[in-house]
Protein backbone atom coordinates (compact mmCIF):
# COMPACT_ATOMS: atom_id res chain seq x y z
CA UNK A 1 0.00 0.00 0.00
CA UNK A 2 2.72 2.36 0.78
CA UNK A 3 4.00 1.79 -2.34
CA UNK A 4 1.24 3.49 -3.78
CA UNK A 5 1.94 7.10 -2.68
CA UNK A 6 5.37 7.04 -3.30
CA UNK A 7 5.39 8.55 -7.00
CA UNK A 8 2.49 11.02 -6.25
CA UNK A 9 4.27 12.39 -3.36
CA UNK A 10 7.16 12.38 -5.00
CA UNK A 11 5.45 14.20 -7.78
CA UNK A 12 3.73 16.31 -5.44
CA UNK A 13 6.83 17.54 -3.68
CA UNK A 14 8.77 18.37 -6.90
CA UNK A 15 5.73 20.59 -8.23
CA UNK A 16 6.08 22.37 -4.58
CA UNK A 17 9.08 22.78 -4.97
CA UNK A 18 9.39 24.61 -8.49
CA UNK A 19 6.52 26.75 -7.51
CA UNK A 20 8.36 28.05 -4.73
CA UNK A 21 11.36 28.72 -7.08
CA UNK A 22 9.26 30.60 -9.01
CA UNK A 23 7.85 32.29 -6.52
CA UNK A 24 11.21 33.78 -5.55
CA UNK A 25 12.82 33.15 -9.21
CA UNK A 26 15.45 35.03 -9.10
CA UNK A 27 17.69 34.56 -5.98
CA UNK A 28 20.70 35.09 -7.82
CA UNK A 29 22.65 36.54 -10.63
CA UNK A 30 20.84 35.23 -13.64
CA UNK A 31 23.29 35.29 -16.81
CA UNK A 32 21.83 36.16 -21.03
CA UNK A 33 24.04 34.57 -23.03
CA UNK A 34 24.56 36.69 -26.68
CA UNK A 35 26.00 34.56 -29.39
CA UNK A 36 26.53 38.07 -31.11
CA UNK A 37 29.80 40.21 -30.33
CA UNK A 38 29.63 43.47 -29.04
CA UNK A 39 28.70 46.60 -30.38
CA UNK A 40 26.07 45.30 -32.26
CA UNK A 41 22.10 45.40 -31.91
CA UNK A 42 21.64 42.19 -30.40
CA UNK A 43 24.54 42.87 -27.93
CA UNK A 44 22.82 46.56 -27.33
CA UNK A 45 19.34 45.57 -26.42
CA UNK A 46 20.34 42.46 -25.07
CA UNK A 47 21.99 44.66 -22.45
CA UNK A 48 19.23 47.49 -22.23
CA UNK A 49 16.98 44.57 -21.11
CA UNK A 50 19.31 43.14 -18.64
CA UNK A 51 18.87 46.96 -16.94
CA UNK A 52 15.62 46.77 -16.98
CA UNK A 53 14.75 43.18 -16.03
CA UNK A 54 17.55 44.01 -13.13
CA UNK A 55 15.37 46.81 -11.94
CA UNK A 56 12.09 44.70 -12.44
CA UNK A 57 13.22 41.56 -10.53
CA UNK A 58 15.77 42.95 -8.27
CA UNK A 59 19.13 40.37 -9.33
CA UNK A 60 21.81 41.12 -11.54
CA UNK A 61 20.82 40.04 -15.28
CA UNK A 62 24.72 39.69 -16.84
CA UNK A 63 25.34 39.35 -20.57
CA UNK A 64 27.93 36.94 -21.53
CA UNK A 65 29.03 37.25 -25.27
CA UNK A 66 29.66 34.52 -27.23
CA UNK A 67 30.24 34.71 -30.51
CA UNK A 68 31.08 32.75 -33.51
CA UNK A 69 30.14 30.24 -36.17
CA UNK A 70 27.15 32.26 -37.27
CA UNK A 71 25.48 32.19 -33.27
CA UNK A 72 26.16 28.26 -33.28
CA UNK A 73 28.95 28.70 -30.40
CA UNK A 74 26.82 30.45 -27.84
CA UNK A 75 23.49 29.07 -28.82
CA UNK A 76 25.00 25.72 -28.14
CA UNK A 77 26.60 26.81 -24.76
CA UNK A 78 23.26 28.19 -23.74
CA UNK A 79 21.63 24.71 -24.97
CA UNK A 80 23.84 22.87 -22.75
CA UNK A 81 22.85 24.81 -19.30
CA UNK A 82 20.69 24.19 -16.31
CA UNK A 83 17.24 24.37 -17.10
CA UNK A 84 16.25 26.70 -13.92
CA UNK A 85 15.86 29.91 -15.31
CA UNK A 86 19.41 30.70 -14.28
CA UNK A 87 21.14 30.71 -18.26
CA UNK A 88 18.87 32.47 -21.00
CA UNK A 89 19.79 33.18 -24.60
CA UNK A 90 19.28 36.21 -26.84
CA UNK A 91 18.68 34.83 -30.06
CA UNK A 92 17.81 36.62 -33.46
CA UNK A 93 16.37 35.33 -36.78
CA UNK A 94 19.69 34.22 -37.57
CA UNK A 95 18.98 30.88 -35.21
CA UNK A 96 15.76 30.44 -36.98
CA UNK A 97 17.63 30.59 -40.16
CA UNK A 98 20.12 28.17 -39.18
CA UNK A 99 18.07 25.76 -38.67
CA UNK A 100 17.89 25.35 -42.05
CA UNK A 101 20.58 26.37 -43.31
CA UNK A 102 22.84 24.46 -40.78
CA UNK A 103 21.33 21.33 -40.21
CA UNK A 104 24.43 19.46 -38.45
CA UNK A 105 24.87 21.92 -35.51
CA UNK A 106 24.96 19.91 -32.38
CA UNK A 107 21.30 21.41 -31.18
CA UNK A 108 17.81 21.91 -32.55
CA UNK A 109 16.45 24.96 -31.43
CA UNK A 110 12.75 23.69 -31.19
CA UNK A 111 13.47 20.84 -29.30
CA UNK A 112 16.31 22.34 -27.03
CA UNK A 113 14.92 25.78 -25.99
CA UNK A 114 11.41 27.25 -25.04
CA UNK A 115 10.65 30.39 -26.18
CA UNK A 116 10.29 33.15 -23.23
CA UNK A 117 9.72 36.26 -24.99
CA UNK A 118 10.21 38.47 -28.30
CA UNK A 119 11.88 42.15 -27.57
CA UNK A 120 11.74 44.12 -30.69
CA UNK A 121 12.42 43.61 -34.54
CA UNK A 122 14.12 46.41 -36.71
CA UNK A 123 14.45 47.28 -40.54
CA UNK A 124 18.49 46.79 -41.92
CA UNK A 125 19.34 49.33 -44.33
CA UNK A 126 22.20 48.44 -47.28
CA UNK A 127 25.09 50.90 -47.08
CA UNK A 128 28.11 51.62 -48.91
CA UNK A 129 31.26 52.59 -48.84
CA UNK A 130 31.53 56.65 -50.36
CA UNK A 131 34.00 55.66 -52.33
CA UNK A 132 32.67 52.34 -54.21
CA UNK A 133 30.91 55.01 -56.40
CA UNK A 134 27.92 52.98 -55.68
CA UNK A 135 24.78 56.18 -55.11
CA UNK A 136 21.85 54.06 -55.38
CA UNK A 137 20.44 50.52 -55.69
CA UNK A 138 20.25 51.09 -59.50
CA UNK A 139 23.66 51.58 -59.22
CA UNK A 140 24.49 48.28 -56.94
CA UNK A 141 22.30 46.15 -59.44
CA UNK A 142 23.96 47.58 -62.71
CA UNK A 143 27.29 47.23 -61.68
CA UNK A 144 26.30 43.47 -59.81
CA UNK A 145 24.56 42.72 -63.71
CA UNK A 146 27.62 43.83 -65.50
CA UNK A 147 30.80 42.29 -63.69
CA UNK A 148 29.49 39.25 -61.81
CA UNK A 149 31.11 38.39 -58.42
CA UNK A 150 32.92 41.63 -58.44
CA UNK A 151 30.89 43.40 -55.84
CA UNK A 152 31.45 41.82 -52.37
CA UNK A 153 29.03 42.78 -49.02
CA UNK A 154 29.99 42.00 -45.36
CA UNK A 155 28.10 40.54 -42.85
CA UNK A 156 28.63 39.50 -39.04
CA UNK A 157 28.57 35.71 -40.04
CA UNK A 158 26.66 32.99 -42.15
CA UNK A 159 23.65 32.75 -41.57
CA UNK A 160 22.81 35.79 -39.46
CA UNK A 161 20.47 38.18 -41.08
CA UNK A 162 22.77 40.06 -42.81
CA UNK A 163 23.76 37.26 -44.94
CA UNK A 164 20.34 36.37 -45.38
CA UNK A 165 19.33 40.33 -46.40
CA UNK A 166 22.05 39.49 -48.97
CA UNK A 167 21.47 36.40 -50.07
CA UNK A 168 18.08 36.91 -50.61
CA UNK A 169 18.71 40.31 -52.10
CA UNK A 170 20.94 38.30 -54.91
CA UNK A 171 18.06 35.75 -55.72
CA UNK A 172 15.52 38.27 -55.75
CA UNK A 173 17.52 40.84 -58.00
CA UNK A 174 19.13 38.07 -60.18
CA UNK A 175 22.56 39.49 -59.45
CA UNK A 176 26.29 37.71 -58.34
CA UNK A 177 27.92 38.85 -55.42
CA UNK A 178 30.78 37.81 -52.94
CA UNK A 179 29.99 37.30 -49.17
CA UNK A 180 32.48 38.62 -46.86
CA UNK A 181 31.48 36.51 -43.48
CA UNK A 182 33.16 38.43 -39.87
CA UNK A 183 33.13 36.94 -36.49
CA UNK A 184 30.61 39.77 -35.53
CA UNK A 185 29.01 43.01 -36.95
CA UNK A 186 31.80 45.28 -35.32
CA UNK A 187 34.62 43.86 -37.88
CA UNK A 188 32.52 44.08 -40.65
CA UNK A 189 30.98 47.56 -39.91
CA UNK A 190 33.96 48.75 -40.09
CA UNK A 191 36.25 47.21 -42.89
CA UNK A 192 32.83 48.98 -44.72
CA UNK A 193 33.80 52.18 -43.31
CA UNK A 194 37.42 51.64 -44.06
CA UNK A 195 36.47 50.52 -47.90
CA UNK A 196 38.15 47.20 -47.37
CA UNK A 197 34.16 45.92 -48.23
CA UNK A 198 31.97 47.48 -50.64
CA UNK A 199 28.86 47.04 -48.74
CA UNK A 200 26.70 45.44 -45.85
CA UNK A 201 22.91 44.66 -45.21
CA UNK A 202 22.80 46.66 -41.32
CA UNK A 203 20.49 47.16 -38.90
CA UNK A 204 19.10 50.46 -38.97
CA UNK A 205 19.40 50.94 -35.14
CA UNK A 206 23.71 50.82 -35.34
CA UNK A 207 23.92 52.03 -38.77
CA UNK A 208 21.60 55.07 -38.90
CA UNK A 209 24.53 57.87 -36.97
CA UNK A 210 27.73 56.32 -39.48
CA UNK A 211 24.93 57.19 -42.58
CA UNK A 212 24.29 60.87 -40.51
CA UNK A 213 27.78 61.20 -40.39
CA UNK A 214 28.69 60.68 -43.98
CA UNK A 215 30.98 57.33 -43.16
CA UNK A 216 28.52 55.27 -45.31
CA UNK A 217 26.45 55.91 -48.00
CA UNK A 218 22.59 54.12 -47.72
CA UNK A 219 21.56 53.01 -50.69
CA UNK A 220 18.08 51.38 -49.50
CA UNK A 221 16.02 50.07 -46.76
CA UNK A 222 14.48 46.73 -46.37
CA UNK A 223 11.07 46.97 -44.80
CA UNK A 224 7.93 47.10 -46.31
CA UNK A 225 7.91 50.81 -45.99
CA UNK A 226 10.49 53.72 -45.67
CA UNK A 227 12.02 54.08 -42.24
CA UNK A 228 10.85 56.38 -40.10
CA UNK A 229 14.85 57.27 -39.08
CA UNK A 230 15.76 56.99 -42.56
CA UNK A 231 12.91 58.94 -44.57
CA UNK A 232 14.66 59.85 -47.54
CA UNK A 233 16.19 56.30 -48.42
CA UNK A 234 13.75 54.04 -50.15
CA UNK A 235 13.37 50.68 -50.13
CA UNK A 236 14.56 47.79 -51.86
CA UNK A 237 10.97 47.08 -52.89
CA UNK A 238 10.10 50.40 -54.29
CA UNK A 239 13.78 51.10 -55.49
CA UNK A 240 14.52 47.98 -58.21
CA UNK A 241 13.39 45.05 -56.28
CA UNK A 242 10.00 44.13 -55.95
CA UNK A 243 8.57 42.26 -53.15
CA UNK A 244 11.87 42.36 -51.45
CA UNK A 245 11.70 42.81 -47.29
CA UNK A 246 14.41 41.62 -44.80
CA UNK A 247 14.29 42.78 -41.07
CA UNK A 248 16.25 41.43 -37.95
CA UNK A 249 14.20 40.42 -34.65
CA UNK A 250 15.01 39.77 -31.18
CA UNK A 251 13.66 37.41 -28.12
CA UNK A 252 14.76 35.56 -25.17
CA UNK A 253 14.87 31.33 -25.24
CA UNK A 254 15.86 29.23 -22.47
CA UNK A 255 17.22 25.63 -22.16
CA UNK A 256 14.02 23.03 -22.41
CA UNK A 257 12.93 22.37 -19.33
CA UNK A 258 12.77 25.63 -17.72
CA UNK A 259 10.07 25.64 -15.19
CA UNK A 260 6.62 27.47 -16.82
CA UNK A 261 6.46 29.39 -13.72
CA UNK A 262 9.62 30.99 -14.49
CA UNK A 263 8.87 31.44 -18.00
CA UNK A 264 6.02 32.71 -17.38
CA UNK A 265 7.51 35.75 -14.87
CA UNK A 266 10.10 36.52 -17.30
CA UNK A 267 7.70 36.96 -20.09
CA UNK A 268 5.58 39.47 -18.13
CA UNK A 269 8.68 41.26 -16.84
CA UNK A 270 9.55 41.54 -20.42
CA UNK A 271 6.39 42.59 -22.33
CA UNK A 272 5.98 44.85 -19.32
CA UNK A 273 9.38 46.50 -20.54
CA UNK A 274 8.89 46.57 -24.18
CA UNK A 275 5.36 48.03 -23.92
CA UNK A 276 6.53 51.22 -21.82
CA UNK A 277 5.98 54.55 -23.52
CA UNK A 278 9.59 55.72 -22.73
CA UNK A 279 10.88 52.47 -24.31
CA UNK A 280 8.51 52.67 -27.39
CA UNK A 281 9.61 56.65 -27.85
CA UNK A 282 13.70 55.40 -27.43
CA UNK A 283 13.23 52.38 -29.55
CA UNK A 284 11.41 54.39 -32.13
CA UNK A 285 13.90 56.72 -32.52
CA UNK A 286 16.37 54.32 -33.39
CA UNK A 287 14.28 52.42 -36.03
CA UNK A 288 13.21 49.29 -33.65
CA UNK A 289 9.70 49.06 -32.75
CA UNK A 290 8.51 46.48 -29.36
CA UNK A 291 6.96 42.72 -30.02
CA UNK A 292 4.75 41.42 -27.47
CA UNK A 293 3.52 37.65 -27.14
CA UNK A 294 2.87 35.18 -24.25
CA UNK A 295 4.91 32.23 -24.40
CA UNK A 296 2.73 30.19 -26.51
CA UNK A 297 2.29 32.72 -29.14
CA UNK A 298 5.95 33.33 -29.60
CA UNK A 299 7.17 29.43 -30.09
CA UNK A 300 4.19 29.92 -32.93
CA UNK A 301 6.12 32.87 -34.29
CA UNK A 302 9.26 30.79 -33.82
CA UNK A 303 8.33 27.57 -35.83
CA UNK A 304 6.39 29.97 -38.43
CA UNK A 305 9.84 31.61 -38.74
CA UNK A 306 11.56 28.66 -39.51
CA UNK A 307 9.44 27.48 -42.16
CA UNK A 308 9.43 30.52 -43.80
CA UNK A 309 13.36 30.85 -44.25
CA UNK A 310 13.42 26.97 -44.75
CA UNK A 311 11.27 28.14 -47.48
CA UNK A 312 13.57 30.94 -48.51
CA UNK A 313 17.23 28.25 -48.42
CA UNK A 314 15.71 25.42 -50.56
CA UNK A 315 13.87 27.76 -53.40
CA UNK A 316 16.69 30.10 -54.00
CA UNK A 317 19.42 27.18 -53.54
CA UNK A 318 21.03 28.96 -50.52
CA UNK A 319 24.18 28.13 -49.32
CA UNK A 320 26.96 28.55 -46.72
CA UNK A 321 30.12 29.87 -48.53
Amino acid sequence: MQRRFILPLTACLLALNLSAQAQTYPTRPVKIVVPFATGGPADNYARFIAQRLQDSLGQSFVVDNKPGAGSVIGTDLASKAAPDGYTLLLMSNTQTVNESLIPNKPYALMRDFVGVAPINYSDLVLVANPGAGLNSLADVLKRAKAEPGKLNYASSGPGTPYHMAGELFKSMGNVSMVHIPYKGSSGARTDVIGGQVDMMFDAVTTMTEQVKAGKVKAIATTGKQRSEVLPDVPTVNEAGVPGYEATIWLGVMAPKGTPKAIVDTLNAAISKIASQADVKQTWSKQGAAPLVMNPTQFEKYLNDDIAKWSNVIKSAGIKLD
